[in-house]
């Protein structure tokens, strides 16, 4: 009985351990030097750009050496560059419903390090008012030696309007959402 319980024990301090480990192994994302953005385009061509100026999230070394993105953006703080109107519609419950759905997540599916410098779909589970779809973002290739460190990593993606409820005003916007992300990350010391 002594036996399993202890092996129970070193079972469980294995598993905080392991937690502890991941924890440490997980750079922050800067939500100061990064930059979240999103596109919609009007029927006729006209653009408008907007961004989520409060964003958070972590880049992962999981155990097999590959990464894994968790990303979280601010619906409630989302903003139309220059228009404080559209920056309340894109807040109402007919497009982003920030009252409900505070937040839209991203969780990337493990990637190697070389996705960083060469480039390349990066694909994950995106959450977008309460609605879970796979998505694929395209990642730019590095621009310099330490990508998250010394520059962007910079990925683009398009979602479908309609595959996440958010087809009101059909008849004036284009069906998909363009995504810009910029991404940082803090220095360890930072953190």
């Amino acid at each position: 009985m002594l036996r399993r319980a202890v092996t129970a024990s070193f079972v469980l301090a294995l598993a905080f351990a392991a937690a502890g480990a991941n924890e440490a192994d997980a750079d922050e994302i800067d939500s100061v030097k990064s930059h979240f953005g999103f596109k919609l385009q009007t029927r006729w061509g006209k653009s408008f750009a907007g961004r989520f100026p409060r964003a958070q999230g972590t880049v992962s070394s999981l155990p097999d050496g590959r990464r894994q993105v968790r990303l979280q953006l601010d619906t409630r703080a989302v903003e139309m560059v220059g228009s404080k109107r559209y920056s309340e519609f894109s807040r109402s419950e007919k497009f982003f419903d920030a009252a409900r759905f505070p937040s839209i997540d991203f969780v990337s599916d493990p990637y190697p390090d070389a996705l960083l410098h060469k480039g390349g779909d990066l694909s994950g589970k995106l959450t977008l008012r309460g609605i879970t779809r796979r998505e694929v973002f395209v990642v730019a290739p590095a621009t310099c030696a330490q990508p998250l460190h010394e520059c962007d990593v910079v990925a683009r993606g398009s979602v479908r309007r309609e595959d996440y409820g958010m087809d009101a005003y059909g008849y004036l916007l284009r069906g998909s959402v363009r995504f810009n992300l910029n991404v940082r990350v803090r220095p360890q010391d930072e953190t």
